[in-house]
């Protein structure tokens, strides 16, 4: 049953006056009742054409009157400036359907200089509406949900039709694959298409938190497309952009904008889930608010805020041992515990990392995010990096929208050893993806990959912008001390020990995870000589 079935729905869109809701209107062989767009000739349905379907409903509800093109145009089109042959198909392909009987241009007359109007009305009455067709208020499912609504083409165009709906369907099929977002069905969001419609009825009748809307211009052989992502319940926008291209490409161009629309969309709806865990609180939070409330350590970077997290991922993994994404985010916080020297045994802490990011893939499946963060403990961790490699491959080939993989894979290359010049285009493609990365979480390694790369002094620039996000992160610390010595800075490299003592007991790390021997050493000679700078 289509979702705009239903007075109610009708009444929103400004189609049916609230007299025309439970109407039967009869004109010629027909019978047509405008509260569930149905229209029946001899009790048999005829099909028609959404848009020819609207004309209809205006014809109707003026009820013998008639309706003049601009007023037509602007319920068929609100808002947008079309051309008046957009109308003319459609009203002819109204008559098309009902002249498959013979009565098309009897029944849809043109009133020259004026409009059209239906003719031949042999009766109104009443019809009760069945209370299953009213419009329906869905729950929310228990994960973020979201609808993306057809695209607008702006164009004037009918033949960019195919672009605009094509480009919904490649972004639908993107965010499909992040796994942890319930999205709605091309299907449903589509019998919105063409109207004036409120997203908090929107957002009521579909489920969904969260809506997807945008538009599509083309000027020549170029396009641009926008879309904004809102919040349905509050009309909040929580985020915009536009993207431009060719059409030489249009499938190719599909894609990107696909990729690039759900790369920027998963972070963004992660923070505003997190905020909406935070901002309310309950007495007996559920296994997915504790999840989201441990994960807001993740953009603190401080010891007490990871001990916190491991607290509520503790509770999460009691109450749901095989939830993948929480086993993977404790693996996570015990890493970076471990990393930072934070722990009063590395050892156990490594291996307690190691034994829930094994079990978080276990329990994966085919969740993007969770393999990946899982690949990234093991091989931080000193496992086998070719297997970790493969496992984050795997991620990326899930989800190639994913921005935190491609950031975490540059990590993995530069982890490997070999060309850090990789580890930077799989970082660049994060930045992409992620163009806002308010964590800086992309500053640190493509520093360490220029320090490899022996560009100290891109290295330092970007390890100094890493120190401004996050100044009490050991890593950024200890590599930035390294830099500057190799750089002969030793003054800096001193004052950066200095800072690095007041963090950690552990200024020199083991750096086993570092497989190039020769990268490895060139990183711990620069950290050994600022050390040697404070002795």
């Amino acid at each position: 049953m289509s979702l705009f079935k239903g007075l109610k729905n009708w009444e929103s869109l400004g189609f049916l006056s609230n007299s025309m809701g439970s109407e039967e209107i009869s004109f010629g062989r027909f019978r047509f009742y405008p509260g569930q767009r149905e229209l029946l000739r001899d009790e048999v349905p005829v099909p028609l054409h959404r848009r020819a379907l609207d004309i209809l409903c205006a014809l109707a509800e003026a009820k013998g009157e008639v309706v003049s093109k601009d007023e037509l145009m602007t319920r068929l089109w609100p808002g947008r400036i079309v051309e008046e042959g957009n109308l003319h198909v459609h009203v002819s392909a109204l008559r098309k359907a009902l002249d498959e009987h013979g009565e098309g241009h009897s029944l849809v007359v043109t009133v020259p200089g004026r409009g059209y109007r239906l003719a031949n009305l042999t009766g109104l009455r009443s019809a009760q509406l069945a209370e299953g067709s009213l419009a329906r208020q869905l729950p929310l499912p228990d994960k973020p949900s979201i609808a993306v609504m057809p695209f607008q083409n702006m164009s004037g165009d009918p033949e960019q039709e195919y672009f605009a709906d094509g480009m919904v369907e490649e972004i639908i099929t993107a965010l499909s694959r992040i796994r942890w977002l319930f999205v709605i069905a091309q299907n449903s969001s589509f019998t919105y298409k063409d109207r004036a419609v409120d997203l908090k009825q929107v957002g009521r009748e579909l489920g969904v938190r969260y809506v997807l809307e945008g538009s599509v211009r083309k000027a020549g052989d170029r396009v641009r497309i926008t879309a904004l992502l809102i919040e349905a319940e509050t009309g909040a926008h929580l985020w915009a952009d536009r993207f431009d291209g060719s059409l030489e490409a249009v499938f190719d161009l599909q894609d990107q904008v696909a990729i690039s629309v759900a790369g920027v969309i998963e972070p963004t709806l992660r923070a505003a889930e997190m905020r909406r865990a935070v901002e309310r609180p309950s007495r007996d939070p559920t296994a997915y608010e504790l999840y989201l409330r441990a994960r807001r350590a993740n953009y603190a970077w401080e010891k007490q805020d990871y001990r916190e997290a491991l607290d509520r991922l503790s509770a999460v993994i009691k109450q749901a041992p095989a939830y993948g994404p929480a086993l993977a985010l404790s693996a996570w916080y015990h890493m970076a515990l471990y990393g930072c020297g934070w722990t009063d045994d590395p050892e156990a802490s490594r291996q307690r990392a190691i034994s829930l990011a094994r079990r978080a893939v276990s329990n994966a499946s085919d969740d993007a995010e969770t393999l990946g963060r899982a690949a990234y403990v093991l091989a931080a961790c000193g496992e086998a990096i070719d297997a970790a490699a493969a496992l984050m491959d795997r991620s990326l080939q899930i989800n190639p929208s994913f921005a935190d993989g491609w950031r975490w894979s540059g990590w993995l290359r530069l982890w490997a050893g070999g060309s850090p010049d990789i580890a930077i285009d799989h970082l660049e493609r994060a930045l992409r993806l992620d163009p806002r990365d308010p964590r800086g979480e992309t500053s640190l390694p493509k520093g360490i990959a220029h320090f490899f790369a022996r560009r100290l002094d891109q290295a330092r620039t970007l390890l100094l912008l890493s120190l401004q996000e996050n100044p009490d992160w050991v890593p950024t610390n200890r590599w930035l001390a390294a830099c500057y010595a190799h750089l002969g800075e030793l003054d800096e490299a001193k004052l950066i020990i200095k800072r690095l003592r007041a963090l950690t007991p552990v200024l020199l790390p083991t750096a086993d995870h570092w497989r190039d021997p020769e990268q490895r050493e060139f990183y711990l000679s620069g950290l050994r000589l600022a050390m040697s700078e404070t002795e």
